[in-house]
């Protein structure tokens, strides 16, 4: 009898030996989703090996900075990050949110980001906000389910003019 059981998925604040995995994930993430991101896939693709790894040592301890990863011990398959911003040091920014398709609607969503809140609160910062482009219903319903509601701002795309951000926000 063969089991069709999948890989017990662990949720974990990324490591140096992550690098690899990471950009896999991050360049599926762009071709994916590309108006969720800073970056295209052609500058992603583009960065050295190195600057990844760079990122990632410093997202793998402190309190400024931390990435999140849905681990099945092969391909990841989800992510979401946490920093704080000089304009909002009370509150970490989720960033980076991604769920490989095959994975959507599973409850890794809610996992990665209960890893980040509680990585929050053990720092002291005890909101989270993170911002979703208007009209992006399906993610906007997603973190209602998370406890996030609705902050009655909006922001311009950092990268694309011509769209709009609503902002989220809950307790850590």
């Amino acid at each position: 009898m063969t089991s069709t059981l999948a890989p017990p998925v662990t949720v974990h604040r990324v490591t140096p030996g992550d690098t690899a995995r990471m950009r896999a994930l991050r360049l599926e993430m762009l071709a994916d989703s590309p108006l969720a991101f800073l970056e295209t896939v052609a500058q992603a693709a583009a960065r050295p090996h190195a600057d990844y790894r760079r990122r990632i040592v410093q997202a793998s301890s402190g309190s400024q900075l931390a990435q999140f990863v849905a681990d099945p011990g092969g391909r990841l398959i989800g992510h979401a990050g946490g920093t704080v911003l000089p304009e909002e040091p009370d509150a970490t920014v989720i960033f980076a949110v991604y769920i490989t398709p095959a994975h959507r609607g599973s409850g890794m969503l809610g996992e990665l980001i209960e890893a980040v809140a509680q990585w929050s609160a053990s720092i002291g910062r005890h909101e989270l906000m993170l911002e979703v482009v208007v009209g992006n219903d399906r993610a906007v319903r997603a973190y209602e389910r998370l406890g996030f509601r609705d902050a009655g701002k909006r922001v311009p795309h950092p990268v694309i003019p011509a769209l709009t951000e609503l902002q989220m926000r809950r307790r850590a």
